[in-house]
């Protein structure tokens, strides 16, 4: 039988693997969720209102604990945010959401699922550092993917909403790195809610420019986008990223990296059995390029640090932050040491 306190430590390390599913699954089904939001929604709008209550209640919970006196965010770390939401959340974000006007949720998932590589590139671009044939093979292998996704034999997809969450993934990972080397607050939900708050902002009023309020028919909203609204603001937005932050302070980076490639699986499969979309095999060919250029970007830093001797220890980013997957969140995906990491958005 066994004591209370062996019951103690065993909930203690189950708790950290239950955040991480809670990521996987959740960071996952945002894709699907943006998709029933945008259905009788406009897209900015939504985007921009999903980030703003998210972030407002967010930091009222946090703040009088980790953004009073001393630790209030600073003009410095306000106008960082601002860059990194500009990047990420509007950029990111919002094109993803506009992008699922017309592109699937499953295929969606998966051309942000290339962020990783996108990331690598442009890191080695601003640093000037030299492309390893590691780089290069997992650029080469996203760029396939990508084209088989949206162009292979057979493929039926809207080009046009293709390419927007393309360019939205390449924004995500100019904002992940960016937020690398910026001045942001020291808590990671502080930074978080701080970027979510100034994204909605930046999204409405956009909205607002692209006359989205005057395209918004209340009495026609779908009570499947109120629901999928809902899962992106409660779910999505707010317990992700506690779960995130909470794994990530407590397992190891590669262990935290694994949800770079489990969170496009997860969508396709929720796309497929909830959606109603379709498994084509260009999906299926292209998903599997994709996931093995990540795979090759995520777990070659793995092996590299064991090589080297010094594995991740607990509370190093994942190679993938929260901050930085659109669906995300944050994280979804798939890229790494951004904003919230280095806080701890995708």
């Amino acid at each position: 039988m066994l004591t209370e306190p062996k019951l103690t430590s065993t909930r203690r390390s189950l708790l950290p693997w239950l955040a991480l599913v809670t990521v996987w699954v959740v960071w996952g089904s945002t894709y699907l969720g943006i998709q029933m939001a945008v259905d009788t929604i406009p897209p900015l709008l939504m985007a921009g209102f999903r980030y703003l209550i998210a972030g407002v209640v967010m930091y009222a919970i946090v703040a009088p604990r980790h953004a009073s006196g001393a630790n209030r965010p600073t003009k410095l770390h306000v106008r960082s945010a601002l860059v990194v939401a500009a990047l990420m959340l509007v950029g990111g974000n919002g094109l993803l959401s506009v992008g699922e006007t017309t592109v699937d949720s499953g295929l969606a998932a998966l051309i942000v699922a290339t962020v990783p590589v996108w990331m690598v590139l442009i890191n080695a671009a601003v640093t000037k550092t030299r492309v390893t044939l590691t780089m290069a093979l997992a650029l080469l292998l996203g760029t396939v993917g990508v084209g088989v996704l949206v162009g292979g034999p057979g493929a039926d997809v809207d080009t046009g909403g293709a390419i927007l969450v393309l360019i939205g993934s390449l924004c995500w990972a100019a904002g992940s790195v960016y937020a690398r080397s910026a001045s942001l607050p020291p808590h990671p939900l502080v930074v978080a809610s701080l970027e979510m708050v100034i994204g909605g902002v930046l999204l409405v009023a956009l909205a607002g420019v692209k006359g989205e309020f005057g395209e918004l028919e209340l009495a026609n909203v779908s009570t499947e986008s109120i629901v999928g609204f809902l899962w992106l603001v409660v779910a999505g937005s707010m317990l992700a990223f506690t779960a995130y932050g909470y794994a990530n302070a407590t397992l190891p980076n590669d262990t935290m990296a694994t949800y770079a490639y489990v969170n496009p699986v997860v969508a396709v499969a929720l796309g497929t059995l909830l959606g109603e979309e379709e498994l084509s095999p260009n999906l299926l060919l292209g998903g599997a390029v994709i996931v093995s250029a990540v795979v090759l970007i995520v777990g070659g830093k793995a092996i590299t640090r064991r090589i080297k001797g010094r594995g991740a220890p607990p509370g190093d980013s994942p190679g993938a932050s929260a901050a930085e997957a659109p669906n995300a969140e944050a994280a979804s995906d798939p890229a790494t040491e951004s904003s919230v990491s280095k806080g701890s958005s995708r």
